[in-house]
């Protein structure tokens, strides 16, 4: 079947890891079933995979991506879920200690077809194409929980995303501004900062900007480079909410700063079958839909994974199949 995998790892060049082209596919475990891919969608995750972060030499190759869309064996249009729960867990399967991800353990969905366990598709709305609906099993699940589930702010309260441009930021700005947060944004570039703008941000800023008040909640997936900014833009009592750390996992901790201003710091990660199925059911409703930098068929998704190292992206990009 045609796929994407990581051949070997990098730290330093991942690309040079990187593989398009035919690759073997197997059933997957009993109790499993067959997606056929129509689209998928590229997350930092991937880079991560290509520099052997969670994926050692032993499980290679390994088929890419965590995000897709397509048909399964019934003929139902269906939305991939990603997380992928250890046998016999029951219960929140991010919770799982041993839970993983597609492209970590099992195949990933940058190919022809997936197998994932039955549990782990969603109905894709008629409404959403199948680009779009390849967009939210990472990134936008990501920011879905992070804003609706994990953050104690509400509509009407003032939050931070640090980092426009991503694909979980351009997720959080474009939710948070449709369900009624003031929605401030810090970008590297103006073109990011003006993106963020057309999403519904009520003000942007450039990367470490004194801003004009004190936020509620600042919603943190870059940080070592942005976490100290992070804090002092708080209220005392606020809370920041991390995801990821894209530049760096050695913040400067400032936990004098923490406990005397009475800040909380809540991690979240991706996000469960039943959030994805509001996530979707929110889109459906709202008429929201992600954003999408570029889209390429799978045969030239070395240029996408190009892009996205090079951090000249501004909303998803995504492979059609």
């Amino acid at each position: 079947m045609r796929a994407v995998f990581a051949q070997s790892s990098s730290a330093t060049d991942p690309l040079s890891a990187l593989a398009v082209g035919e690759l073997d596919g197997a059933p997957g475990p009993d109790g499993w079933v067959k997606v056929t891919l129509r689209a998928s969608a590229l997350n930092h995750h991937d880079l991560f995979s290509l520099q052997g972060v969670g994926l050692p030499a032993g499980r290679l190759p390994m088929v890419l991506g965590c995000d897709g869309a397509g048909v399964d064996g019934d003929g139902n249009e269906v939305i991939v879920h990603a997380v992928v729960a250890s046998p016999g867990w029951r219960g929140d399967e991010t919770l799982d200690p041993h839970r993983s991800l597609l492209s970590e353990i099992h195949p990933g969905t940058m190919a022809d077809s997936v197998w994932v366990p039955a549990g782990n598709t969603v109905p894709k709305p008629a409404a959403l194409g199948w680009e779009e609906a390849a967009c939210l099993p990472t990134a936008w699940l990501t920011a879905f929980k992070m804003l609706f589930t994990v953050s104690p702010a509400g509509p009407g309260s003032t939050i931070l995303v640090q980092g426009a441009g991503g694909g979980v930021s351009t997720a959080l700005v474009a939710m948070g501004a449709r369900a009624g947060f003031r929605v401030w944004v810090t970008g590297r570039s103006q073109a990011k900062r003006d993106g963020a703008l057309a999403l519904g941000a009520d003000a942007v800023f450039e990367p470490g900007a004194r801003l004009p008040g004190r936020v509620d909640v600042v919603f943190d997936s870059v940080g070592e480079a942005t976490w100290a900014h992070s804090l002092r833009s708080l209220k005392p009592g606020g809370a920041i909410v991390t995801c990821g750390a894209t530049s760096g996992f050695n913040p400067p901790a400032e936990l004098n700063r923490v406990f005397f201003t009475q800040l909380q710091v809540l991690g979240s990660t991706m996000g469960n079958r039943t959030e994805l199925a509001a996530l979707v059911q929110f889109l459906a409703t709202t008429g929201l839909r992600p954003q999408i930098d570029t889209v390429l068929p799978l045969e030239r998704a070395r240029e996408g994974f190009a892009m996205l190292l090079a951090g000249d992206v501004s909303g998803k990009i995504v492979f059609t199949h």
